[in-house]
């Protein structure tokens, strides 16, 4: 039986990312963090799709764990934008000011320990480089050094009978838009998609400023699709 643990934060990419793990492993196992982050709605979003998905859902509680001078875990100013291309403008090459340090890598770390816990040897993770000029730890440079760490961590690099933990992030590659592509071919993705937070003001409906959002609508934009958050019939 071919297993995954799917790093659930109930956003957009994850969601994609859950259904791909659906599609291609036997058993699925999903984990969303609580660190304190003020969108905290997110992880409410991420029970309800595991629930509408069919797997496992675990929350693990890390509250106020994360110091970091980003509008989502303290009280600085979220920055909103009117364009994507304005967006873009102001931004730049610049890292994103939502950027958490080492968010990810601690993330990953946990789902490491539930993997190993759980003889689990895949991960799965929804970040994709489109976000590199904005969140180093969404390329794929990091991934390889946090697969490689992870293994040496847990002995599996010489260890005769250890199995390598692999991780994969299907979305690596894909801009927004083909990631909606991407959703909608598997069954069941585009309603649960209607239920996805990714808002990074916490608000329903969302706030269409953040970079989060302008990101999200400019996908579903040149996809030609409609976001299905705007249509579900509760908040």
């Amino acid at each position: 039986m071919k297993k995954a643990i799917v790093l659930l934060s109930g956003g957009q990419d994850s969601v994609t990312s859950l259904y791909w793990a659906k599609d291609n492993f036997d058993f699925v196992h999903t984990i969303s963090c609580n660190y304190g982050q003020k969108h905290l709605r997110e992880v409410n979003a991420a029970k309800k799709i595991a629930d509408m998905a069919g797997v496992q859902h675990e929350v693990i509680e890390l509250p106020r764990c994360l110091v970091s001078n980003s509008p989502l875990v303290s009280n600085t100013k979220l920055e909103n934008y009117s364009t994507y291309d304005e967006m873009n403008k102001i931004i730049a090459n610049r890292q994103e000011v939502t950027f958490v340090p080492m968010r990810n890598a601690l993330f990953l770390t946990l789902a490491a320990n539930r993997a190993a816990y759980l003889s689990i040897d895949n991960i799965v993770t929804g970040v994709c480089e489109m976000d590199n000029a904005n969140f180093d730890d969404c390329r794929a440079t990091f991934l390889t050094a946090a697969e490689n760490y992870i293994n040496i961590s847990l002995g599996n690099d010489h260890r005769e009978s250890a199995t390598w933990i692999k991780i994969h992030a299907p979305l690596i590659n894909l801009s927004k838009q083909e990631t909606v592509k991407l959703a909608q071919s598997f069954d069941g993705a585009m309603d649960a998609m209607a239920y996805s937070h990714t808002c990074y003001a916490g608000k329903y409906p969302p706030c269409g400023k953040c970079h989060s959002c302008v990101l999200r609508a400019e996908g579903f934009r040149l996809a030609g699709v409609d976001d299905p958050i705007f249509s579900r019939d509760t908040e």
